[in-house]
């Protein structure tokens, strides 16, 4: 299923539709999205210019940063992410991550589909994250280790079970307990844990969700055979795994572009002669189209490091258009 545009329908005569974030999130439907995004990354016809990204004063101390997230596909759809990353969110009651996504017919320019940003973008992260997995997790994995407990966390969990639905225990760990708390409580599985090296050391998958600037996975925690996803990070300053674990595994990423751009996880250690460029095994374009084989042994250590690109917020929303206008 690749993002070619639909045929015009009768709600284009009264402008764009909207999807709020509860429909957004229940169309969002995985194991489907996860195959469209795995579409679209095999295809690799679909553009997608590094974002803007413009630090912002919210008024009140805090720096908020606001990003342009444009993609488009000749002859299909384009679309921009117009979303603010605004770590006070929390103390106000708002997800961090907050916008708006607008899709256009790209031949006619007309536009079909407005969608909530946060939902979109939550489902959309976790869905290429567990797409890498699907290639790089064991099948045999059993127990997931969710660090970080925001908004993002949840999906994240139901995408990976959704493509190793042998993950039957969840570990969860959070700088606030009783966030790590409330999590486990929701999730079938689910087991709130204050040691973090234990935890790493149990889990077949580690999955991170952080905005942290100082790492917290340890790569001497890590046992053979585990995968590590790193969500979270997606500015230089970032670090959620630190240069031992990176120097232990098996790397892949979202896109090279973005990754050697705005990855902490991987920049910083590449700045400083730990790795290098070369040390990125392949992308979710080649793990998607078959041109790396992705895990080669039980006893591997892989990691994936994803800082997000448009093409899968233009796959997402995609997908959403077809959904509702079928």
């Amino acid at each position: 299923m690749t993002a070619s545009a639909a045929p015009a329908g009768p709600e284009d005569e009264a402008g764009p539709r909207h999807l709020g974030a509860a429909a957004a999130r229940a169309a969002l439907a995985y194991p489907a999205l996860i195959d469209a995004l795995g579409d679209a990354f095999a295809a690799s016809r679909i553009e997608a210019p590094l974002r803007g990204h413009y630090p912002m004063n919210d008024g009140a101390g805090a720096t908020n940063i606001f990003l342009v997230m444009p993609a488009f596909e000749a002859g299909g759809y384009s679309g921009v992410k117009l979303v603010t990353v605004a770590p006070g969110n929390g103390a106000r009651g708002l997800d961090s991550v907050i916008g708006l996504y607008v899709l256009f017919d790209a031949v006619t320019g007309r536009p079909l589909l407005t969608v909530d940003g946060s939902a979109l973008t939550v489902r959309r992260t976790a869905a290429a994250s567990a797409l890498a997995a699907r290639h790089l997790a064991r099948p045999d994995a059993a127990t997931l280790l969710m660090v970080g407990a925001g908004n993002l966390a949840p999906h994240a969990i139901e995408a990976h079970r959704a493509v190793r639905p042998g993950l039957a225990r969840v570990l969860v760990w959070n700088r606030n307990p009783d966030k790590a708390r409330a999590l486990a409580a929701a999730t079938p599985g689910g087991e709130a844990i204050a040691d973090l090296e234990a935890a790493v050391r149990a889990a077949d998958i580690v999955c991170a969700v952080t905005m942290s600037r100082t790492p917290l996975i340890r790569g001497a925690w890590l046992q053979p055979g585990t995968h590590v996803d790193l969500i979270g990070g997606f500015t230089p300053e970032m670090r959620e795994a630190d240069d031992d674990a990176v120097a232990r595994a098996t790397l892949f990423v979202d896109t090279r572009e973005g990754a050697l751009h705005e990855a902490g996880d991987l920049a910083d250690p590449i700045g400083r002669g730990v790795i290098g460029p070369g040390d990125i095994a392949a992308d979710l374009a080649e793990l998607a189209a078959g041109r790396h084989p992705g895990r080669r042994d039980a006893g591997e250590i892989t990691l994936f490091k994803s800082v997000g690109t448009a093409l899968e917020d233009l796959a997402g929303a995609a997908f959403l258009h077809r959904s509702v206008t079928s």
